[in-house]
């Protein structure tokens, strides 16, 4: 698989112009041989919001004119791509993450882990933890504070997630996320980790880049520095199948899953 992280500012309250923006970069990113472009959480319509009414007024339907330029320009290119947005449904705001394949109807996870900031002091938490069989293999999508619970990768990675995609907002002090929970969460669970952060500034909060594509030894792929930046990164998928480790034969093996014991979790969920 060849994967690019779009590591990039956002026009606040712009949806149409943020998507233009996106099929700009997929059509240069096919000319690259990327098959699954990943945008940043939040990507068409802007996070930082300080009200209900500013929630409700950059909020996007899934009927949009923006997904349906993505959805558009993935077919026509016959490339992958996920990129979050403000979704508006049902009388309710989400924090959502679309992922379009070439030829199937999109797809969409719903941010359950929800931190006291920006937009997400206005939304509704997502309640499922899907897994998306798709042509490159069995994708899990988080986006941005689920990644620190770390059940919610284990949960994935249990489910047979082979690949964690991560549209991010991290902002100034999200550094310890950004720079050593991604890898960690690959690690622990011998699955990819490709995050994808914004950057620039927008009402207030500034944003850190520091993207990452990390293999499942916890090895960075790729990493952004704190500016407009493009990372690629090219691994073998399948090799998340493999949760054994074996690093002198018959003397140091070990086992990611078969170790685990249980029984002496309860906590976690009581």
């Amino acid at each position: 698989m060849r994967l690019a992280c779009v590591q990039s500012n956002v026009v606040f309250g712009d949806s149409a112009a943020n998507a233009d923006r996106a099929v700009e970069r997929l059509r240069a990113l096919k000319a690259d041989g990327v098959d699954l472009a990943v945008f940043p959480e939040a990507y068409l319509t802007g996070y930082c919001v300080g009200t209900p009414e500013e929630a409700a007024s950059i909020a996007i339907s899934r009927s949009s004119e923006a997904i349906a330029k993505l959805q558009a320009a993935c077919d026509e290119l016959d490339i992958m791509t996920i990129a979050g947005f403000a979704e508006a449904a049902d009388g309710r705001i989400f924090n959502t993450a679309v992922l379009i394949e070439p030829g199937k109807e999109a797809r969409y996870y719903r941010k359950t882990h929800l931190p006291e900031l920006g937009l997400d002091k206005f939304v509704t938490a997502g309640q499922k933890l899907p897994i998306f069989e798709t042509r490159l293999g069995k994708i899990g999508i988080l986006i941005c504070f689920d990644l620190r619970p770390p059940e919610a990768t284990r949960v994935l990675a249990l489910g047979g997630a082979e690949l964690i995609v991560l549209p991010t907002n991290w902002p100034v002090g999200a550094e310890i996320s950004a720079g050593f929970i991604s890898i960690a969460r690959a690690a622990e669970n011998r699955v990819f980790v490709a995050t994808c952060n914004r950057v620039g500034t927008e009402n207030g909060f500034s944003f850190i880049g520091q993207s990452k594509i990390v293999d499942i030894s916890g090895k960075v792929i790729a990493a952004a520095g704190p500016d407009e930046e493009t990372i690629v990164g090219n691994f073998d998928i399948s090799l998340a199948r493999q949760k054994r480790m074996v690093a002198i034969p018959g003397k140091y093996e070990t086992e990611v899953f078969a170790s685990r014991n249980p029984g002496l979790y309860t906590a976690i969920v009581d």
